[in-house]
């Protein structure tokens, strides 16, 4: 049976100097677990403006089910301005209050995130009263719950990381997020020191912590596992760290070894950077031959 992943969060257009493209990590994550073949849905809220209806038409064309995603009356679609003048670090202004501010918890929500087979949730989307409150429903009856930390300022607060972190089995982070959290604690950690404590303070099963270019650094209860960077032409890193967790999951959920499933979600992350935009059409065949093969070669 196809496993199930609810992904919780943001959906928003993501505005460059001269386009606007789809965007918000929940919504990258289900579209790059489609790829995939998984069954991947989204719970969002978006404007009953031209943008909504936009998004509304571009989830459906990636086969994201449009039931979870909420339409509201009060408060217009997600908007983000992204500045790319560095294309290895791309930084978002994030405009608030939006429509995914006001996730409400429907009926039949509960059902439907108790049957997943994970849940997959961000710091942003804790930013707002009434979606935390969702969230944190949410949260209470998810069987398996996997935290894409994805720390954007000011959009978060010590609190608030530390109580998602808490209520997390598997979470990714990547090495500047992983700085700023050891800091919390006061004290001065190198890479593995800085993970291993992160996990036995929330009781992790699973952290996972990003490299950019260098690649990427797994932690769980049968060790630690590191995978260098691929070699590759970088377009823009949009959407690159959501398609590493996306590989990530789908390898996780087939019971592939953490080295494999390592080296499988860092060049699915590095596919993404060569292509344009977030959530570029790919399968499998494509990371391997794309990816894998040319660098085994």
């Amino acid at each position: 049976m196809t496993p199930t992943i609810t992904c919780f969060g943001e959906i928003l257009w993501d505005v460059l100097p001269t386009s606007k493209q789809p965007g918000g990590a929940p919504m990258n994550v289900a579209a790059d677990l489609r790829n995939f073949g998984l069954n991947a849905q989204l719970i969002s809220r978006v404007g009953s403006d031209e943008l909504g209806r936009e998004l509304l038409d571009f989830l459906a064309q990636k086969a994201i089910p449009l039931d979870l995603v909420q339409v509201g009356q009060t408060h217009l679609t997600g908007v983000a301005k992204a500045n790319i003048s560095d294309c290895n670090e791309v930084t978002y202004k994030i405009v608030q209050p939006v429509a995914w501010d006001y996730i409400q918890l429907v009926p039949g929500l509960l059902k439907t995130v108790q049957q997943s087979d994970l849940f997959v949730y961000g710091s942003l989307a804790a930013r707002s009263p009434q979606t935390r409150e969702t969230l944190l429903a949410l949260l209470a009856v998810a069987p398996r719950k996997v935290f894409d930390v994805n720390l954007r300022a000011p959009h978060y607060d010590r609190v608030s990381v530390e109580e998602l972190l808490h209520l997390a089995h598997i979470a990714k982070l990547n090495e500047h997020e992983l700085i700023e959290l050891s800091g919390w604690y006061g004290e001065e950690n190198d890479l593995h020191g800085a993970m291993h404590q992160l996990r036995d303070r929330y009781q992790l099963e699973t952290l996972c912590v990003t490299l950019g270019k260098n690649g990427a650094v797994l932690l769980n209860e049968t060790g630690l596992y590191s995978q260098t960077g691929f070699s590759i032409d970088v377009a823009d890193t949009i959407g690159s760290g959501d398609a590493f967790l996306a590989a990530f999951l789908y390898k996780t959920l087939q019971g592939e070894s953490p080295k494999k499933t390592l080296e499988f979600a860092c060049a699915t992350g590095a596919y993404v950077a060569t292509q344009q935009g977030a959530t570029p059409v790919f399968s499998e065949e494509t990371i391997v031959n794309a990816i894998l093969c040319s660098a085994e070669a």
